[in-house]
């Protein structure tokens, strides 16, 4: 698959890795955060800025997730059911955070997730986020909902990841897959959980809709939020024309305005394990499944030759109800072992949380909103600031539990503090 001698695994390095930058990409030591950054000083800050920041459906978008947000809180409230076990006068002066991954050595044990229409919380918001990742050598996922097209994303960063929604159909599933490899990404990553739309009412509470519709409610949150409305939305329009789903298929889908936008979210609830075969045949480069939350899928995803599976529930954002990832990581990682790098994602928010589920089998973790949130009001500044912060913590945190590499955490360096119900154990 790869070009490494463990395409298919990840090794935690004990020492430093010389990291690998990206092409084109000269990596630099981060610089002191823009004025208007330097009272961020925690991920959540960037939730509360870009609530100030961006017009209440954009923002409802982001935030939200599916009926009554139960499996978005449980995302969070699992972090806070374990609590850290630390040792002390352990020399900590050499630790280290980076890890290999599908064969390619990270600055960090955590990458940004996929997340749709970035370009309407922030200007070119998928190549901020691409050129902000590659700037600090951490995987950076592209969406398939993106509005941006896919082959200026894999310009601006070459060792970006790109991620599908593939209908259960051959021709457009190999169509779209030729046009990933022209473009030059190394890794496809398939969202397997969304065979049918999820009832995201939330969304309609906040004023959003699909396709977006004008309305004098939406003219008021532009005209209340004149920053967002000149310098994203307006500046957008005037540079690059009505935004398009660019990349739902191999090619170019319905503009934002459109009435037909919904074609191109079409039937994937045929999508089975034989289009995944098909997938795997026509496709050289390294597969990784997301949305994995059952040890039995787990395993049939191993079996049939994937590089990678990362545990998640979509941010809580499909199944309302489905438990927090963290919950089904230990099993799932435990099913597959070594075999297959397992990775995982929803609720992170602290390098504390990375380390908790690194300890509980994760091999790497993925942050969605956060660096959304960021991109909104900083730009590639604000994304490079999110991701300072959360590698400082994680660094910061690994010395306090006394740890030099990553894989010296287990589940021994956890405490359960509390059962969902919120009562001892």
């Amino acid at each position: 698959m790869g070009t490494s001698d463990t395409p298919r695994g990840m090794e935690r390095s004990s020492t430093d890795l010389e990291s690998t930058p990206v092409k084109g990409i000269v990596r630099t030591p981060p610089a002191a955060p823009p004025r208007r950054l330097r009272q961020v000083l925690a991920l959540d800050d960037f939730e509360i800025a870009a609530r100030r920041h961006l017009p209440r459906p954009i923002f409802g978008y982001v935030s939200g997730a599916s009926e009554t947000n139960a499996s978005l809180r449980d995302n969070r409230s699992a972090f806070g059911e374990f609590g850290f076990v630390p040792r002390v006068l352990v020399d900590v002066s050499k630790r280290t955070q980076k890890v290999e991954l599908l064969g390619r050595s990270y600055a960090a044990p955590f990458g940004i997730a996929p997340m749709g229409i970035s370009a309407l919380s922030a200007y070119r918001g998928d190549l901020v986020l691409a050129r902000a990742a590659g700037q600090a050598n951490i995987p950076m996922v592209m969406s398939g909902s993106s509005l941006i097209r896919l082959e200026e994303v894999s310009e601006a960063n070459p060792a970006a990841w790109f991620q599908a929604y593939l209908p259960g159909e051959p021709d457009r599933i190999l169509g779209l897959l030729e046009r990933v490899e022209r473009a030059g990404f190394g890794t496809l990553v398939l969202t397997v959980d969304t065979a049918v739309l999820a009832n995201r009412e939330n969304n309609v509470r906040s004023g959003f809709s699909t396709p977006l519709r004008p309305s004098l409610r939406l003219a008021w949150d532009g005209m209340t939020r004149p920053n967002w409305t000149l310098n994203t939305f307006l500046r957008t329009l005037l540079k690059h024309g009505m935004p398009h789903f660019e990349n739902s298929y191999a090619t170019r889908g319905a503009p934002i305005l459109a009435k037909s936008v919904m074609r191109d979210f079409g039937a994937k609830d045929h999508l089975n394990w034989s289009h995944l075969e098909l997938i795997r045949e026509r496709w050289k480069g390294r597969l990784v499944l997301k949305g994995i939350m059952a040890k039995e899928d787990a395993c049939i995803a191993r079996d049939s030759g994937v590089d990678g599976i990362v545990v998640s529930n979509h941010g809580g954002r499909q199944l309302d109800g489905a438990v927090s990832p963290l919950r089904v990581l230990p099993a799932i990682a435990d099913a597959v072992g070594d075999s297959i790098p397992v990775m995982m994602d929803g609720g992170v928010r602290r390098g504390s949380d990375v380390l908790k589920a690194i300890a509980l089998g994760a091999k790497f973790v993925f942050v969605g909103r956060p660096f959304v949130y960021a991109a909104a009001i900083g730009g590639e500044a604000g994304v490079s600031h999110a991701i300072n912060i959360l590698s400082t913590e994680v660094s910061r945190n690994m010395g306090l539990l006394g740890v030099n590499a990553l894989r010296d955490l287990n589940p021994d360096r956890l405490l359960r503090l509390r059962d969902s119900s919120g009562g001892p154990t």
